[in-house]
């Protein structure tokens, strides 16, 4: 049983949130005193959790703590498709190899967050590969092509004649009849899911279930301030990364970018950034970069990596003025010696290689030996030569 006060739990719920469809919905069923069924659903169509997933794991963790049932949805039948939703044009399709490894390291990660004992992970291919043919076109004749046509990623691709594949129709009623599998009572999604989670309930209604009460919460921008954050775009943090790589993504990130990562991810209260505002940026995004590292990994772990940031940036062991790369990685790891050249920091690949054959080529103060050496997305100090710095950051 559920014994908290309606209202108390209503006001923890709101706190964050952009929406809620709707409140008079939400407190009948919070009225009837039984833990609830809660669901957020996560195509694994990258290897990585990122915190713009934890915008949403965290809520999930609240609800845990009020004594709600939650379900940690793994879209591994949906990632199949691709979620058109704000896309302006159709998605890759993912192979079930890639489906699968990316399912795993998603279980991995997200008892960072997630009470593990209080968790049911499910997948939707569980009841969808049981789906006929037949099952599917009963599916589809709940919902009419007009209305996917007010879905605004399709309305603009539609006006804009750009193609809209047949199965991009039925990502949206796959993930709503998730909710019928799964009977929900509550489905929480970003904002760009508002569409899909109002056929959930929609699609209830026609199965003779309560539609589900809806939480729309903000999407998280990428560390480039423009974009949501996102794997393929490189301007993701990952739970799963290295503490000094969490500090220095967070160091790189606009003052204004800053305050928003502390109202998402930070866990403060509007009287605590306030106290924020009045810090120098700075010492503020170090805080925060310590609150995010210690989070996923330990206090001990995020001193370290303040240390190891100031060594390089602040106590003028590597020059402030040092030019900046501005990498955009296409694949997950490339040569450092190709990324040096691309930019001009060096004539050619081939000079790199030859720095690093004669012991002439350090990153991070760490001298490279391997001619092939390669990085990842990320932030990196190289040394070139005697004197030459260069910082290497991904966009």
């Amino acid at each position: 049983m559920v014994s908290m006060n309606i209202d108390k739990q209503i006001e923890i719920i709101r706190h964050g949130a952009v929406e809620v469809i709707s409140e008079d919905i939400l407190r009948e069923k919070l009225e009837k005193g039984k833990p609830l069924t809660v669901k957020a659903g996560f195509d694994p169509t990258a290897p990585d959790i990122h915190l713009g997933h934890t915008v949403l794991i965290h809520k999930l963790r609240q609800f845990q703590e009020l004594g709600h049932n939650v379900i940690f949805l793994i879209g591994d039948f949906t990632a199949m498709i691709g979620d058109p939703a704000g896309k302006s044009e159709t998605r890759p399709q993912l192979t079930k190899e890639e489906i699968k490894a990316n399912s795993k390291t998603y279980q991995e990660q997200v008892f960072k967050i997630l009470d593990k004992e209080k968790t049911k992970v499910v997948f939707n291919s569980e009841w969808m590969d049981k789906f006929t043919g037949a099952d599917m076109i009963k599916l589809a004749s709940q919902y009419t092509v007009a209305r996917m046509l007010e879905r605004d990623d399709f309305h603009k691709r539609y006006k804009k004649q750009r193609p809209i594949a047949v199965h991009e129709f039925l990502y949206p009623l796959i993930q709503g009849y998730d909710s019928v599998a799964l009977k929900a009572d509550i489905e929480i999604g970003g904002t760009d899911q508002k569409f899909n989670l109002l056929v959930g309930r929609e699609l209830q209604k026609e199965a003779g279930q309560k539609p589900q009460a809806v939480i729309t919460m903000p999407l998280l921008e990428g560390t480039d301030g423009v974009n949501k954050m996102s794997k393929s775009l490189n301007n993701y943090i990952g739970v799963d990364d290295p503490p000094k790589e969490m500090v220095g993504k967070v160091m790189s990130i606009s003052d204004e970018l800053m305050l928003r990562y502390y109202e998402l991810v930070g866990g403060v209260t509007p009287e605590e950034l306030e106290g924020v505002k009045a810090m120098h940026p700075r010492q503020a995004k170090m805080e925060l970069a310590k609150k995010i590292v210690t989070r996923f990994y330990d206090d001990s772990a995020a001193n370290d990596a303040e240390v190891s940031f100031n060594a390089q940036f602040r106590k003028k062991q590597v020059p402030d003025d040092m030019e900046i790369i501005k990498h955009k990685w296409e694949k997950d790891m490339e040569p450092l010696a190709g990324i040096i050249a691309r930019h001009g920091a060096a004539k050619s690949a081939s000079e790199v290689r030859r720095l690093i054959k004669g012991g002439g080529l350090s990153v991070d103060g760490k001298k490279i030996t391997d001619e092939k050496f390669s990085i990842k997305a990320g932030e990196y100090v190289v040394k070139l030569g005697k004197k030459k710095y260069v910082r290497v950051v991904s966009v």
